[in-house]
């Protein structure tokens, strides 16, 4: 099959042919019809993740068709059109297993990352792990909902019942969380990269009450908010826009150094917290409520030998919405 390789970190990934994978006990094969291309991806490509698998193909917002069914698989069937997510396997045994919490599980493995991901047009996946997709919502536009969205939805929850929300980072998980929030009739503030006035532009066409630089002053006090930019210097700058009570999520799986600052901006019960990863109920949930919401996703498709130039634009700030890998 053909795929896009990482052979080493903070190269360039290569086109090439490798066998066909073959799914084992417990796993499907799917043939990828779309692949998102996620800012995840670009951690591991650009080294910021540790303990990568070498080589890797990349890619963990993935949509396909149900190919092979390895043993033991009884819940999919052939032709079945599935996402497969980051959280691509777990113990299904340790204490967070065994409390709904397997985001947690300390043997997990991740699509794109420590297992073999969607930049292909095969790849093995764990059954449990494939959620089913709706059928109203193409393979392309419905790719980004497998990572940006899940983790949108679980950012957004984590944010309890905030009515004044801000969203620091608008790309593709904000645009879409955008749309959740004000489907619930929550007040969006958006704040982008200083200047940025194509994004800013964006979030007001999706709702947003204001859109601005992230060096600018939120127009409203903030009840949460949730930091999809991987700028540690945005922990500071959210607790201060933040009410008492009020609770910034860190919704990156990697972030730069958060600098010092004083308790005074933390003090009043303010609380920061992360999102790590995914559980199968955020997904059963999301994709309900997604529906419902209406959402739509700004897709901007590259075909698979063009993934380099899709993880440069996603690197340089020049996309609008999320860049999808269609085979």
């Amino acid at each position: 099959m053909r795929a896009m390789l990482l052979r080493s970190p903070r190269t360039p990934l290569a086109l090439g042919e490798v066998a066909d994978p073959r799914p084992g006990p417990g796993q499907v094969l799917v043939r990828v019809r779309a692949c998102g291309v996620c800012r995840t991806d670009l951690h591991v490509v650009d080294g910021e993740l540790p303990n990568a698998r070498s080589p890797v193909i990349p890619g963990h917002e993935i949509v396909g068709v149900v190919a092979e069914l390895g043993p033991e698989v009884t819940e999919l069937r052939l032709g079945d059109r599935v996402g497969v997510p980051w959280l691509g396997h777990t113990c299904g045994a340790c204490r967070y297993c065994l409390a709904a919490q397997e985001n947690l599980c300390d043997s997990a493995q991740f699509t794109g990352y420590t297992i073999d991901g969607g930049y292909a047009e095969l790849t093995a996946a764990d059954a449990r792990y494939c959620f089913p997709l709706p059928l109203n919502v193409g393979d392309v536009e419905i790719a980004p909902w497998l990572c940006a969205g899940l983790i949108g939805y679980r950012a957004l929850r984590m944010a309890g019942d905030a009515r004044r929300v801000g969203i620091y980072g608008f790309g593709a998980a904000a645009h879409i969380v955008a749309q959740l929030a004000r489907h619930e009739r929550r007040e969006i503030a958006a704040f982008t990269r200083p200047g940025d006035g194509p994004a800013q532009a964006f979030a007001h066409e999706l709702g947003a009450a204001w859109a601005g630089g992230s060096d600018e002053a939120s127009p409203f006090p903030l009840d949460a908010a949730l930091i999809f930019a991987p700028v540690g210097g945005l922990v500071p700058a959210a607790l201060r826009a933040v009410v008492k009570g009020g609770t910034v999520v860190c919704a990156g799986i990697h972030m730069s150094d958060i600098p010092s600052f004083p308790y005074s901006i933390l003090w009043g019960e303010r609380r920061v917290v992360s999102v790590a990863n995914l559980t199968r109920r955020d997904g059963e949930e999301f994709f309900a409520i997604a529906g419902k919401a209406g959402i739509r996703t700004h897709v901007v498709p590259y075909p698979l030998a063009h993934a380099n130039e899709a993880l440069d634009a996603l690197r340089s700030g020049r996309l609008t919405g999320a860049a999808v890998l269609t085979l």
